[in-house]
């Protein structure tokens, strides 16, 4: 079993170093998708553990909160991917509530920890997010902004799970004449 500590040390170092390379703002979303088995060095879907999945929930939100940043936990595919989020946010981004309350084998570890640890938990079909953390291949694209730029962190793996982070940025148009202005932060 991996230390649980060191599991909350980890993502909380993962979290934070993507927020910093994204230039995340407060009040923007940091979605998140986590496979507990592949954190254990099981097949993801094979050994759900919410004891894990709370360890994830408090290293992302330790850097959540630091940077006030929205924390998506991504459900798993039971629950069509859909993600738990705070209320505000929701409201913040004209997000459609479903209801559904997360479950072990219905819902992921991540989540079902998620909306036992947000404030004002609700569960939103999707939504596009400012930047991303996947932990053990959960495919989190499809909750990105267009256009997703990969993050080399330095946390490769969590556990037995791969790493793999993205940023956003809006698209590039105009062609050749056009004049791009680089900023890394969104609104």
């Amino acid at each position: 079993m991996v230390d649980l500590s060191t599991i909350t040390a980890a993502v909380k170092a993962a979290a934070t170093e993507l927020i910093e390379a994204a230039a995340l703002k407060p009040g923007q979303i940091l979605v998140a998708g986590c496979s507990t088995s592949e954190i254990t060095g099981q097949k993801i879907g094979t050994a759900s553990s919410l004891e894990v999945g709370q360890a994830v929930v408090e290293g992302l939100l330790q850097a959540t909160s630091a940077a006030q940043v929205y924390l998506a936990a991504q459900c798993c595919e039971h629950l069509n991917r859909a993600l738990v989020i705070e209320a505000g946010a929701a409201r913040l981004y004209d997000l459609p509530v479903v209801t559904v309350v997360p479950a072990l084998k219905a819902g992921g570890s991540l989540a079902t920890a998620a909306f036992s640890a947000l404030h004002r938990p609700v569960v939103v079909a999707g939504l596009q997010a400012h930047a991303g953390l996947d932990i053990g291949a959960t495919l989190i694209g499809m909750h990105l902004r267009p256009v997703a730029v990969p993050v080399r962190l330095q946390v490769k793996t969590i556990g037995s799970a791969p790493v793999t982070a993205a940023r956003t940025r809006p698209p590039l148009i105009g062609g050749e004449r056009a004049v791009y202005v680089f900023q890394r932060q969104q609104d």
